[in-house]
C-alpha cells in the first residue's frame, strides 16, 4: 500500500476507515475501459457509502444503480442519489412496497425484481392491481452452469430456459399493475469465482458460452412476446459482476453490467487473473497488546465477509508485511493476535492496516470513512450506517 496514504492518517487514534478516493477513482475508469461501452449499473452494495455512489455515478461509462434492498432503493431516490434504481432481489417488505406504490416519484424511479407469480400475488396482496397504477418488474433469471446434477452458481431464479420465461412473461401480460422493463441474470460462477485452480478456468469458459447462448435465446423469446402484445421492449438486459466485465459485455444481448466491488478492490479480487485492482480501502485497528516478542494483539479485526467459510472470506493484513494470525484463534472480533518479525516494531498504540475480502461488508462496522486524495485527508464521509441506515 502506498506510504503517503498510512502517512496522512499516522496522527489518528484507530480504530477507522480510510478510503483512497484517486485509487477508487482510477478503478472505476478500469471498469469502464474493461465493459468497451457497455454502461455499468453501480452496485450499491459493494459500496455502501452514499457519497462515493454519487461520485461515481457522475463518471462517464455509469448510469443508475443496482440496489439491494427496497428501503434502499427508496432511500437513495428521496436523497437525490439516483432517480434510476433496480433493485436486485425480490422484496418481501409490505411497508416499503406500500411506499413505493402510492408514490409517483418512486414508481418512475424503482424497478422491482420478481421470478415467480408468487412475489406478484404478494405485491398484488399489499395494494391491489385495481387500487394502483403499474409496477415497473425486472425478470430475475437463473444463470448458473449446470452439468448433469451439478448446480454451479448462486441458487436465485426458478426461471432458467427460454420457455420459462417465455410463460412467465405470459402470466405477467395476463394480470393488471404490472410493466416488464428489464431481465436480469447474474453469472455468480463467473464474475464472483476465484481464479485459484485448472478447474475453475475451465468452469468459467464452460459456463460463459453456455449462458451467451442462453441467456439470448431468452432475451429474444421476451422480446418477441412483448412485441406480439404490442408493448414497449426492453428497457434493458442486465447481467456480469466485476469479475466477468469483459464476458459479459461481449454479449449482444446486454445492454448493462452490474458492478461495484472492483472500485473497492478487495482482497478477493488478489486472486484473479485477468484484472487486477487497486486496493482503495482499509480498516485500521490499534496494537493493544504484546503476548511474545513476536507477536502482538490488536483490538478487533473480525470482520469476516459472507459465503462458503474458507480463507479467502478472510481479511488480509496489508501492512505491515507479513503478519499471520494464530490459527488457533483468527480473526477476533474484539481481539486478533498477530505474529511475525514485523511485530517486533511495533508498539502499543500502532495502526495495523487491514483490508477486507468482500467489498461494502465491513462498512456496516463503521459510522465514517477517512477519504484521502493526492496524500491528504480531504474529507470524511458517512457510510450508510453512519447516517443511520442499515438495509442487512
Amino acid at each position: 500500500m502506498k506510504a503517503e496514504i498510512r502517512t496522512a492518517v499516522e496522527h489518528l487514534d484507530a480504530p477507522f476507515a480510510v478510503l483512497d478516493l484517486d485509487a477508487a477513482l482510477a478503478n472505476a475508469a478500469d471498469m469502464v475501459r474493461r465493459a468497451a461501452g457497455t454502461p455499468i449499473r453501480l452496485a450499491s452494495k459493494s459500496i455502501r457509502i452514499r457519497q462515493l455512489i454519487s461520485t461515481i455515478l457522475e463518471q462517464p461509462g455509469y448510469e443508475g444503480v443496482l440496489a439491494y434492498n427496497l428501503n434502499e432503493a427508496i432511500w437513495l431516490v428521496e436523497t437525490g442519489t439516483s432517480d434510476n434504481v433496480l433493485v436486485a432481489y425480490p422484496s418481501a417488505h409490505k411497508e416499503a412496497i406500500h411506499r413505493l406504490i402510492t408514490d409517483e416519484h418512486l414508481c418512475r424511479s424503482i424497478t422491482l425484481m420478481v421470478d415467480s407469480v408468487e412475489h406478484l400475488n404478494f405485491i398484488d396482496s399489499v395494494v391491489p392491481p385495481t387500487e394502483r397504477g403499474r409496477l415497473r418488474i425486472c425478470i430475475d433469471v437463473d444463470a448458473s452452469l449446470e452439468i448433469g446434477k451439478f448446480h454451479i452458481g448462486a441458487l436465485r431464479s426458478p426461471l432458467r430456459s427460454a420457455e420459462e420465461v417465455r410463460d412467465f412473461v405470459r402470466c405477467v401480460r395476463s394480470r393488471a399493475g404490472f410493466t416488464i422493463v428489464g431481465l436480469m441474470a447474474y453469472e455468480g460462477q463467473i464474475a464472483g469465482t476465484t481464479d485459484t485452480s485448472p478447474a475453475i478456468a475451465l468452469m468459467k469458459k464452460l459456463s460463459v458460452k453456455e449462458l451467451a447462448q442462453r441467456r439470448g435465446e431468452i432475451v429474444d423469446a421476451v422480446s418477441e412476446e412483448l412485441r406480439k402484445a404490442g408493448l414497449p421492449p426492453l428497457e434493458f438486459v442486465n447481467g456480469g459482476g466485476t469479475g466477468s466485465i469483459e464476458t459479459t459485455s461481449a454479449e449482444t444481448s446486454v445492454t448493462e453490467i452490474g458492478a461495484g466491488s472492483g472500485i473497492i478492490g478487495s482482497a478477493l479480487f488478489d486472486h484473479y487473473k485477468n484484472f487486477s485492482p487497486q486496493p482503495a480501502e482499509w480498516f485500521v485497528v490499534p496494537v493493544v497488546r504484546r503476548p511474545t516478542p513476536t507477536t502482538v494483539t490488536v483490538a478487533g479485526g473480525g470482520r469476516v465477509a459472507s459465503g462458503p467459510v474458507g480463507k479467502d472470506r478472510q481479511p488480509v493484513v496489508d501492512w505491515p508485511e507479513q503478519l499471520k494470525t494464530n490459527p488457533l484463534e483468527g480473526f477476533g472480533e474484539v481481539q486478533t493476535p498477530l505474529t511475525g518479525e514485523a511485530a517486533r516494531t511495533l508498539h502499543i498504540g500502532d495502526h495495523v492496516w487491514m483490508r477486507p475480502s468482500k467489498a461494502g461488508e465491513h462498512t456496516e462496522y463503521i459510522d465514517n470513512i477517512m477519504v484521502v486524495a493526492n496524500g491528504e485527508v480531504v474529507d470524511e464521509w458517512p457510510t450508510y450506517r453512519g447516517e443511520g441506515r442499515s438495509f442487512v
